[in-house]
């Protein structure tokens, strides 16, 4: 026996600047139809869209951690969203609100990921990585996919130039 999950629950993170993560995590989560849960000082839980952020202070002691996407642990998290327009929407609200915010990459088309694949990556104040994506249909599961009924199958190579052969 198997189990299909249905997605992802709620995502927890522990940043160092909570001043800079907060109004930014609460602003984007508002404006992805989230509502606020639990906000004090240290700590700020959103839930809606069908999953929850929760991000929360790092202790004192540990703050001279600095998140690195190349050591072990998250590298990045991406949330999935439902077109184009919406991902042309998050990025124009994030560059409008949160001009501060870094972009490894603005909407653009990947296909090299997956078939009509389109997202955008930026980095959270702390520098942790948050991707948006849509993918049309059945992306890898798909006609065109790899996974498809006539698709090539698994791949043995993955990397920033993304799935290849």
């Amino acid at each position: 026996m198997s189990v299909e999950v249905n997605g992802i629950a709620h995502i927890q993170m522990t940043v160092n600047n909570i001043e800079a993560c907060m109004p930014f995590w609460e602003g984007l989560c508002h404006f992805l139809e989230m509502k606020t849960l639990v906000k004090n000082e240290t700590t700020l839980y959103c839930i809606g869209s069908r999953t929850g952020i929760l991000i929360r202070e790092a202790p004192e002691d540990k703050k001279h951690v600095v998140f690195d996407q190349d050591t072990s642990g998250l590298h990045h998290f991406c949330f999935r969203a439902r077109s184009n327009e919406d991902i042309d929407a998050i990025y124009n609200f994030i560059v409008r609100e949160f001009p501060e915010i870094k972009f490894m990459r603005g909407p653009e088309l990947g296909d090299h990921f997956a078939p009509g694949y389109y997202s955008i990556l930026f980095e959270d104040p702390d520098g942790i990585r948050v991707e948006f994506n849509y993918v049309p249909g059945k992306g890898h599961f798909g006609d065109k996919g790899r996974l498809g009924e006539n698709g090539p199958g698994p791949s043995d190579r993955y990397g920033e130039e993304g799935i290849y052969e």
